[in-house]
């Protein structure tokens, strides 16, 4: 029996983040998620990665031309760090994309971007033949609709790529709540642009409201 290839955990010094066309015209076109959902996990993937100090590489595909700046969401996260800009569909096809992929020196790559099904799978698929192990966190891609989503994660999944979410990467980084060095700055990201900082949030203003918040602790 051929024995596949064990994926294993993502470490700070072993991986390196990819993220693509984050823009205006990419977004518009997103139908298989809620559009707030994916600027919420976007951040998380890319703060994590900034505050792991993983390599990150950010990349437009037709910025002035068609599809706009990317996001101030993500951009303002890695001042001085600008998108490589494409006309390719396929990142991989671009060299500036490909030597800053390489240049990382590092074989595990989180992808993420929009659209799932071509601006994400293109370069995935690619990157898996040059032998890489590529991971996907699919709550921070979107698509034009939520088949098209699904059946790009599928095509990831049979080809070799891991699929994961966006609080998985960070919470798979951080391993342990008594990394004091990244603790705070993990529940930095979850309280700005995860539910439990949202709920947390929410209880705390209410039951200030009401004269309590000094009654107020959340559960460990």
């Amino acid at each position: 029996m051929e024995s596949r290839l064990f994926h294993g955990m993502l470490r700070p010094e072993d991986c390196s983040l990819a993220l693509v066309d984050y823009q205006p015209a990419m977004f518009a076109g997103v139908h298989s998620h809620d559009r707030t959902s994916i600027v919420q996990n976007v951040q998380i993937v890319a703060k994590a990665a900034k505050l792991f100090k993983v390599p990150t590489i950010l990349s437009t595909v037709a910025a002035k031309s068609f599809s706009g700046d990317m996001i101030p969401e993500v951009t303002s996260i890695f001042p001085g760090s600008g998108p490589i800009d494409r006309t390719s569909i396929n990142a991989w096809l671009d060299s500036g994309f490909r030597d800053a992929i390489e240049k990382t020196g590092r074989k595990k790559v989180l992808v993420a971007g929009l659209w799932t099904e071509a601006c994400v799978l293109f370069p995935a698929l690619d990157m898996l033949r040059e032998g890489y192990e590529v991971f996907v966190p699919t709550d921070a891609c979107g698509d034009i609709s939520v088949e098209a989503h699904e059946r790009a994660v599928q095509r990831l999944v049979q080809a070799g790529a891991v699929p994961m979410t966006s609080l998985q990467f960070l919470f798979e980084l951080q391993q342990d709540w008594g990394r004091s060095e990244t603790y705070e700055g993990c529940m930095k990201i979850m309280e700005a642009h995860s539910p439990y900082g949202i709920e947390e949030r929410f209880i705390k203003d209410f039951l200030k409201g009401r004269g309590e918040g000094r009654k107020y602790r959340r559960a460990a």
